[in-house]
C-alpha cells in the first residue's frame, strides 16, 4: 500500500540516516566533481573522508546538481511509493537542482508532486524537510504541506561562521560578502542566508569571538524563546559545534535540538572549519 504523501530532499540537508529512515525521507545527491572523478554526495564520498582528502588537494573540486534524467529516475522511483510528492530543495540561487526538478516534473504528468524552493541549505533544509515528513506522519495532505513550508521558509534562519572566504570565493557562491575579499587575512567572517543568497552580517579577528558573536545574534534574534526549532552544524570543527550546541542549551528548553555535518558539497564551497546554527520560532 502506498503512502499518501513522500517527502524528499537533497543531499546537501544531509540528515543523519537514522532520521532519513525514521520518517521515509528520500535525498537525491548533489555531485562533487574532483580530479576526473563524478562522486555522489555522501553516497560515493562521505563527509570524513572528503575533508580528510581536501586538506591535501592539489586539485580543489566542483560541484553539480542532479540532472534532469537523475530527477525523473528519482521521482519515478518515489512514486511507486507514494500517491504524492513534496520535494524542498536547495536554495535556487545557490544551485540549479530546483530547476532540474522542475524540469523533470513537467516531463512526467501523472506526477502530483509540490516542489519548494527551502532558499536555504544544510541545516536549515533539514529542519524544514523534518517538519515537513512530520506533517506527512500527522496525515496532511501534499498541498497542505507544501504551503506550510512556504511560509516557514521566510522565518528560517541560517547564521554561519568560516575559517577562509577562498572556497566560497573560489565557488562564486560569495554574494554580498564579496567586499571582504581582500580584508585583514585573520578575519572570522559571520555570514547568513539572506533570501537564498549568501550575505555577510559581521567581521569579526578570531573564531572563538566570532562564534561568541553569532551567538549573541541568536540570543538577540529568538529571546532564548522556548518555541524555537534549532540545528547545530560543522565542517570539521565538531568540537567548536558541541560548544555552541551546550551554550544555546543553557539557555534554556528548546523545541528541537538537531546536530548534524556539512555534507561535502556544501563543504566544497565553505572548506572546513566552518560552524553554523539553523533555527526558526515555531509559534512565530
Amino acid at each position: 500500500m502506498k503512502r499518501k504523501v513522500a517527502v524528499v530532499t537533497d543531499s546537501t540537508a544531509n540528515i543523519p540516516d537514522n532520521l532519513l529512515e525514521q520518517y521515509n525521507i528520500q535525498a537525491i545527491p548533489l555531485t562533487v566533481n574532483w580530479a576526473g572523478e563524478s562522486l555522489l554526495d555522501s553516497v560515493d564520498i562521505k563527509t570524513d573522508e572528503f575533508y580528510n582528502r581536501l586538506q591535501n588537494a592539489k586539485e580543489m573540486p566542483t560541484t553539480s546538481q542532479p540532472s534532469v534524467g537523475q530527477f525523473m529516475e528519482f521521482f519515478t522511483a518515489v512514486q511507486e511509493t507514494a500517491e504524492t510528492v513534496v520535494g524542498i530543495f536547495i536554495s535556487e540561487p545557490l544551485s540549479g537542482t530546483l530547476d532540474s526538478a522542475r524540469s523533470a516534473a513537467s516531463e512526467m504528468p501523472d506526477l502530483a508532486i509540490e516542489i519548494v524552493d527551502s532558499r536555504t541549505t544544510a541545516a536549515a533544509l533539514e529542519l524544514l524537510v523534518l517538519a515537513a515528513a512530520r506533517m506527512a506522519e500527522e496525515g496532511q495532505d501534499y498541498q497542505e504541506i507544501a504551503a506550510a513550508v512556504r511560509d516557514m521558509v521566510p522565518k528560517m534562519r541560517l547564521l554561519f561562521v568560516v575559517d577562509t572566504l577562498e572556497f566560497l570565493h573560489r565557488g562564486g557562491r560569495i554574494g554580498g560578502a564579496q567586499r571582504l575579499i581582500g580584508s585583514v587575512l585573520s578575519i572570522k567572517p559571520i555570514l547568513h542566508l539572506d533570501d537564498g543568497r549568501i550575505e555577510s552580517l559581521a567581521s569579526v579577528r578570531t573564531q572563538k569571538k566570532a562564534i561568541a558573536r553569532l551567538l549573541q545574534m541568536v540570543g538577540e534574534d529568538t529571546s532564548w524563546n522556548p518555541n524555537v526549532h534549532y540545528g547545530i552544524m560543522d565542517a570539521q570543527s565538531p568540537q567548536m559545534a558541541d560548544t555552541v550546541m551546550e551554550k544555546i542549551q543553557q539557555h534554556g528548553a528548546t523545541a528541537e535540538m538537531l546536530r548534524s555535518t556539512i555534507s561535502p558539497v556544501i563543504g566544497t564551497h565553505t572548506g572546513p572549519g566552518c560552524v553554523g546554527v539553523a533555527y526558526y520560532d515555531a509559534s512565530a
